[in-house]
C-alpha cells in the first residue's frame, strides 16, 4: 500500500515537471525551418557582391577559399548561426545565380541603414519590401508548381508556405546610421537621430509581423568607436579615447541605440502577441574582446589584417603604388586579428563572438538560439 502511494505521489511530481517543463519550454530546441535576415556588411553573405561590384581576394580565403561576398576572411556571425541551426549558409536575395531559398533568404547589403540617404541604396525598408515581395511571389510559385509533377522538383529550392511563420527573424543594423551622422553630422545630432531610427525599426518589425513573422532575434550595435577605421579617422580622437583607445563618444552614441534599442524590443514583445524577442548584446560581446585582446590570443584590436589607411587608403584586395612605394597590407595570420580590414571583424573574431552570445548569456530574456521561439512573457 505504501509503494503505491509512493508511486502516485511521485506520478503526481513528475507530471507536475513534464508539464512545466511544456509550458515553459526551456531547454526545447526551437527546430527553426528557415532563417531571414535584414541588415548591413556584419551580415551580409553577398548582396552588395550580387548588386554591385564583386568583392575580391583575399576576402574569404581562410574558410571559403576564395571570395563569398563576406566583407571576411571567413564566416561571419550569421553563417554560425546558420550552422548551429543545422541550416545552410544563407543565400542572398539578390543573387540569381544558383541560389537556394528552401531555408531562408539575406536581405542584408554592405553598407544599409535603417533609413535611406545613407552609403547604399538597400535601406531597412527598402529590404523589408524584398522580403514581402519574395514572400508573395514563391509562394504563388510553390502552389503552382504542386500541381505540375515535371516541375515539381524546382519546389526544392523555394521556401515552403508554411515556414514563414516558422522561421527566425534575425536584425543586425544602425551601425551605419550612427557612423554617417559622425562623418557627416555632430555627436549632438546624431543622439537626436536616434529616436527616429528607433521608430523606424519598430515599424519593420510590425511589417514582418503581419506577414506572419513571429520569432525576432535582434542584436544591438556594436562599439562603433572601437573600430580601427574610425579611431584612425575621428578628428577628436587626441581627447576622446577611453582607457582601450575607443573614440568615446562613438560609443556613446552606440550604447544610447542599444539603450532605446532594447526599450523597443520590450514595447513591440507586449504589443504584438503571439511573438517572441530575443535582444542580444553583441555590443557587450565585441568590447570585451576588444578590451582584453590579448588575454585571448589577439594582437592590439586597432590593429588590422588587409588593406591600409594610413598615408593612402587602400581597400582590402586591392594595392597601390605612390612615387614608386607600393601600399597595400596583408598580415601572415588573420586568426591573430580581431579586425579583418579596419571596419569589419575577422573570422576569429566572429568565432569569438559567437560563443558569447548564442548561447544566451548576453541575451534578454537569456535564451539560447535553439530557444529563441520562448516567450517568457506567456509563462
Amino acid at each position: 500500500m505504501a509503494s503505491k502511494k509512493a508511486f502516485g505521489v511521485l506520478w503526481i511530481l513528475l507530471s507536475a515537471w513534464i508539464c512545466a517543463g511544456k509550458i515553459s519550454g526551456r531547454g526545447r530546441s526551437c527546430g527553426f525551418p528557415a532563417i531571414y535576415n535584414f541588415g548591413d556588411s556584419n551580415s551580409d553573405t553577398g548582396g552588395k557582391s550580387a548588386a554591385m561590384w564583386e568583392i575580391v581576394p583575399p576576402n574569404g580565403e581562410t574558410f571559403f577559399g576564395k571570395p563569398s561576398g563576406r566583407f571576411c576572411n571567413g564566416r561571419i556571425v550569421l553563417d554560425i548561426i546558420a550552422e548551429r541551426l543545422g541550416l545552410p549558409y544563407l543565400s542572398p536575395y539578390l543573387d540569381s545565380i544558383g541560389t537556394n531559398f528552401r531555408h531562408g533568404a539575406n536581405f542584408a547589403t554592405g553598407g544599409s541603414s535603417i533609413l535611406p540617404g545613407g552609403y547604399s541604396p538597400f535601406d531597412l525598408d527598402i529590404q523589408i519590401g524584398q522580403f514581402m515581395q519574395f514572400k508573395s511571389r514563391t509562394s504563388a510559385l510553390y502552389k503552382r508548381l504542386s500541381h505540375n509533377r515535371t516541375l515539381l522538383p524546382l519546389q526544392n529550392i523555394l521556401p515552403r508556405p508554411r515556414d514563414f511563420s516558422k522561421a527566425l527573424y534575425t536584425f543586425d543594423i544602425g551601425q551605419n546610421d550612427l557612423n554617417y551622422g559622425f562623418q557627416y553630422t555632430n555627436e549632438t545630432q546624431v543622439l537626436a537621430s536616434i529616436p527616429g531610427l528607433i521608430t523606424k525599426f519598430s515599424q519593420a518589425v510590425s511589417q514582418l509581423y503581419n506577414e506572419g513573422a513571429r520569432f525576432f532575434w535582434v542584436h544591438n550595435t556594436g562599439p562603433l568607436g572601437c573600430l580601427p577605421y574610425n579611431v584612425i579617422y575621428d578628428q577628436s580622437k587626441l581627447n576622446d579615447l577611453d582607457r582601450h583607445g575607443c573614440v568615446a563618444n562613438q560609443n556613446k552614441a552606440a550604447q544610447e541605440f542599444n539603450r532605446q534599442l532594447k526599450d523597443k524590443v520590450f514595447r513591440l514583445k507586449a504589443q504584438l502577441p503571439n511573438s517572441a524577442f530575443t535582444y542580444v548584446d553583441v555590443y557587450s560581446a565585441k568590447y570585451k574582446l576588444i578590451s582584453d585582446a590579448s588575454n585571448y590570443g589577439f594582437e592590439d584590436p586597432h590593429k588590422f589584417c588587409c588593406g591600409g589607411y594610413y598615408g593612402f587608403q587602400v581597400n582590402c584586395g586591392a594595392k597601390a603604388v605612390v612615387n614608386g612605394t607600393v601600399y597595400e597590407n596583408l598580415c601572415t595570420d588573420p586568426s591573430r586579428y580581431i579586425s579583418w580590414d579596419g571596419i569589419h571583424y575577422s573570422q576569429a573574431a566572429n568565432l569569438f563572438i559567437s560563443k558569447l552570445i548564442l548561447n544566451g548569456s548576453l541575451s534578454t530574456p537569456p535564451n539560447s538560439l535553439a530557444e529563441a521561439c520562448q516567450n517568457p512573457q506567456k509563462l
